[in-house]
């Protein structure tokens, strides 16, 4: 059904969340039968839940909505930022009991349920959200099966985090493909669609969110992407004008093949790198990594670029983050999370490489953030050797 839904809750059966540091709540299952666990995180965006939740690098964690009231306008075919859902498991104060939207496909109950996903609403997610900022990060376990409190913490207490785990190879394409769709219809689009010439990119996918994709033909790139394991040695064959690195899940440090193959294209090919791409560059230049207490999820993080001196309401969704107190000289920080000052991206100081650990392909200022995808056109431009 399109349009205006159904109310479906009425239907619903119980549910169980269970955090490792004992914490048990009992509310509604709105989402498929089953079990799933992971590392908990919370989001602090209003909108954009079928984006959060198709984003690969949701991948090994469960998903805790801030904003009370999810679900509101369905779930849009368009608005999928990959072909499944990746979060573990989705957790929310209240579903909407009808959805509206002209561009609703069905409901968000409905699509969790076809998709698989173990979700919970009736839950105080306040409650869930504060545990995380006190404690950091937390293991869980959602249920629709065991509602024992000691099992449940038991099963929490062993559920896998994403420490030291690689899961971009887990998430990746299966084999080199190309990409030519730009934005869709509906997207804000603030800068017009590149005209002139276009330019060869190749596209390591450790998680990539569509419209990473989108964004990088819109300003004139022709996409080729390839898996999260690719040899430097075959990028290089393909002889492209630059080189990205995408988002993903997971911890950084364990990517060991993509900080080499990283190492090996700095210096011959302009790069560009988002989120995990941004750390994955930072490892092979000398860098550190560490985990957050519960990391940046949301879609309104005020970010200071120092090149524009310009502020920047953006897309977060990592974990990790690139130790700015060890940055090797030859790295530059170019921008600041403003909430924590924690460094939200960087510039090598003579080679053509600079990254950021958000999202500007996801439009939450709308258009705050474009013009990093022209300015790596531009620094491609530069570095081309004359024919």
């Amino acid at each position: 059904m399109t349009g205006a839904g159904k109310d479906n809750r009425a239907a619903a059966g119980r549910a169980w969340l269970a955090l490792e540091n004992g914490l048990v709540l009992e509310g509604r299952s709105i989402g498929a039968d089953g079990e799933a666990s992971g590392d908990l995180v919370f989001n602090t965006a209003m909108t954009g839940y079928q984006e959060i939740l198709t984003d690969p690098s949701y991948a090994g964690q469960g998903v805790v909505m801030t904003y009370p009231l999810i679900g509101n306008y369905g779930v849009a075919d368009e608005d999928m930022e990959s072909s499944r859902c990746w979060a573990e498991a989705f957790v929310i104060k209240e579903l909407a009991s009808r959805h509206s939207n002209h561009r609703a496909n069905e409901s968000l109950d409905d699509w969790l349920r076809r998709r698989g996903v173990v979700a919970i609403d009736g839950v105080d997610t306040r409650r869930v959200t504060k545990a995380i900022r006190e404690h950091g990060s937390l293991r869980f376990v959602l249920s629709t099966a065991d509602s024992n409190a000691e099992s449940l913490i038991a099963k929490a207490k062993a559920a896998t985090s994403t420490d030291g785990r690689d899961l971009a190879s887990k998430v990746t394409c299966a084999e080199q493909t190309t990409w030519d769709a730009a934005y869709d219809n509906s997207f804000p689009d603030e800068v017009g669609a590149w005209e002139g010439e276009r330019l060869k990119v190749v596209a390591y996918d450790f998680g990539a969110k569509r419209n990473i994709l989108r964004s990088l033909v819109h300003f004139g790139f022709d996409v080729t992407v390839v898996p999260a394991t690719t040899p430097a040695a075959e990028v290089l064959t393909l002889d492209p004008d630059g080189v990205f690195f995408s988002n993903g899940p997971g911890d950084p440090s364990a990517c060991t093949y993509a900080v080499e193959a990283a190492r090996e294209l700095i210096g011959k090919k302009p790069i560009f790198g988002i989120c995990l791409g941004h750390q994955i560059l930072s490892l092979a230049m000398g860098a550190k990594t560490r985990k957050m207490a519960f990391g940046h999820h949301g879609a309104n993080h005020p970010v200071r670029d120092e090149t524009t001196g310009r502020v920047e309401i953006t897309s977060q969704n990592h974990s990790y983050v690139v130790d700015h107190e060890a940055l090797p000289e030859e790295l530059v920080p170019t921008h600041w999370n403003l909430n924590d000052m924690s460094l939200a991206g960087m510039r090598h100081r003579e080679l053509p490489v600079f990254s950021v650990q958000y999202h500007p392909e996801a439009a939450p200022g709308p258009g705050d953030s474009a013009h990093l995808f022209a300015r790596f056109r531009e620094m491609v431009l530069e570095q081309r050797t004359p024919a």
